[in-house]
């Protein structure tokens, strides 16, 4: 396990990585880079895919290629009955998409939702995109119910709501703006895909992108009005 100097850091990704951008690691290489480690372990979870093997080898192919030891943990085959140790070994924890109702749902019952928050305390990355992004916040906007765009309680290890996608499914930010208006989420950020916010502690560190014109936004209400700020990322130029 990693200590960070026991730094909470969370990498929260709207979308990218190695499931929506096989050729464009920039994402995923950050994320190994933030973990400080000259070979960092980590751990994919794609519990809100229904643990996919389609996934997994998605995972396992994408990372052998870089420095660091991957692994996955299903909650549907288990490899350990002590799921506690082996995620705390862990440099990095990164949560798969899916459907994030059913993941909540799955980690409470195996007990995940302490887990992670212990994980996130002693200093291991928690990462993820989509359902992996949403679920470290106290709110998150999710199509898990087919047809709706809903309002998830999450774990909360973020203050504030989350919206992924905002750049690519176009109902999203209409979506977010209404539930904003009529007081049933709140404030909080917004991610095109391809975008990572970097929270250290409780604080938003850095935004990255692995794309040149992808942006993040933070969506507040002031004085009854919705105002949607740009919050415009550092380009991984470097990483290829």
């Amino acid at each position: 396990m990693t200590t960070n100097n026991l730094s909470r850091q969370i990498v929260a990704m709207g979308g990218g990585g190695f499931s929506m951008e096989p050729g464009n690691p920039r994402l995923d290489k950050y994320i190994l880079e933030v973990s400080n480690q000259k070979t960092s372990k980590i751990c994919f979870l794609p519990t809100a895919s229904g643990d996919s093997d389609k996934y997994i080898v998605k995972f396992y192919s994408a990372f052998s290629r870089q420095q660091c030891k991957p692994s996955h943990l299903s909650l549907f085959q288990p490899h350990t009955a002590d799921l506690r140790s082996f995620l705390l070994e862990q440099d990095i924890i990164y949560v798969g998409g899916g459907n994030t109702k059913n993941l909540m749902a799955l980690w409470k019952e195996w007990g995940l939702d302490r887990i992670l928050r212990e994980a996130w305390e002693e200093g291991v990355i928690l990462t993820g995109l989509s359902a992996g992004s949403i679920c470290w916040f106290e709110e998150g906007l999710t199509d898990s119910i087919p047809g709706l765009i809903t309002v998830l309680p999450c774990l909360g290890l973020i203050k504030g709501s989350n919206c992924p996608h905002y750049d690519s499914e176009p109902e999203r930010r209409p979506a977010y703006h209404n539930l904003r208006a009529q007081g049933l989420v709140s404030d909080g950020y917004a991610t095109d895909d391809g975008v990572g916010l970097h929270f250290i502690d409780d604080t938003l560190h850095k935004v990255v992108s692995s794309r040149p014109q992808a942006k993040a936004y933070k969506l507040e209400k002031i004085n009854g009005e919705i105002r949607e700020t740009v919050l415009e990322p550092i380009y991984l130029s470097q990483y290829i």
